[in-house]
């Protein structure tokens, strides 16, 4: 009896945690796919979590090799084969994995890889369009999501009239709305009514704040490059898998090869 419980103590140890180490909760969910180490966090606060028998709902906790963990009371388990997708997401997609309005969401155009638990790395609102990475990665997630990363975002504005120099030159220095703080890094203007605007950190809806304040209608918005990913070559509601080289340069950090620089 003795060794039968040894042998089933080891076949349900997780080689991926540390021996005697352990990782912290919040990792391990994030690399069972279940999203980013921030969202695993929520989920966490939230009693969503178990390790074992017993809720856990606060931070700090670690995970070892013999223990079991539970998310919504669904055993989870670490994601062997890592996903990352550049997706061409068009307007009037939401961008999460359900709406309760019933509206197109972006993981119904990802319906064969449902079984990998697939994440959006930060979000588009619903009227614009463009790049959006995905992945089942949560270390990944966190680098390409979080401001401390400083990763580039870069879009297209098309408005009904233009948005002048001082404006765009103001925004460079930061200009406060609503008590936020909204800062480009650089513009370039392509046409009197279209204009490149890249920024590092990406607030909630940051575009469509600055060009409502500024009393500006947005024809268009579209996000073309995230960090040295572009969207060139990807047609509207299409996706290709990111490159080994791309993968590599969010995870190491190489945020100095801007392809804008």
């Amino acid at each position: 009896m003795g060794k039968n419980m040894l042998s089933e103590e080891k076949e349900n140890k997780d080689e991926s945690i540390p021996p005697n180490d352990g990782v912290r909760l919040q990792v391990y969910l994030a690399n069972c796919g279940l999203g980013s180490r921030r969202k695993c966090e929520e989920f966490i606060k939230q009693g969503k979590v178990r390790i074992n028998n017993t809720t856990i709902t606060r931070m700090g906790e670690k995970v070892f090799q013999e223990d079991i963990v539970y998310y919504n009371n669904r055993e989870v388990h670490p994601t062997r084969k890592k996903i990352y997708l550049a997706f061409y997401k068009t307007a009037k997609v939401i961008s999460s994995n359900s709406d309760p309005e019933g509206r197109t969401n972006i993981m119904s155009f990802f319906k064969e890889f449902s079984s990998y638990r697939l994440f959006t790395v930060g979000r588009l609102d619903y009227m614009s369009s463009g790049l959006i990475l995905l992945t089942n990665d949560g270390n990944f997630g966190k680098i390409a999501s979080h401001p401390s990363s400083e990763i580039e975002k870069e879009y297209i504005a098309e408005t009904n009239e233009p948005l002048g120099e001082e404006i765009l030159n103001d925004l460079l220095k930061g200009v406060r709305i609503n008590g936020e703080l909204y800062k480009i890094k650089k513009y370039i203007i392509k046409t009197s009514n279209k204009i490149s605007l890249i920024l590092v950190e990406g607030k909630n809806r940051e575009i469509r704040n600055i060009f409502s304040h500024y009393r500006i209608k947005l024809k268009k918005l579209q996000r073309v490059r995230i960090g040295c990913v572009k969207i060139s070559g990807l047609l509207p509601g299409t996706y290709r898998n990111l490159t080994e080289k791309e993968v590599k340069w969010f995870i190491e950090g190489k945020k100095k090869n801007d392809s804008s620089n």
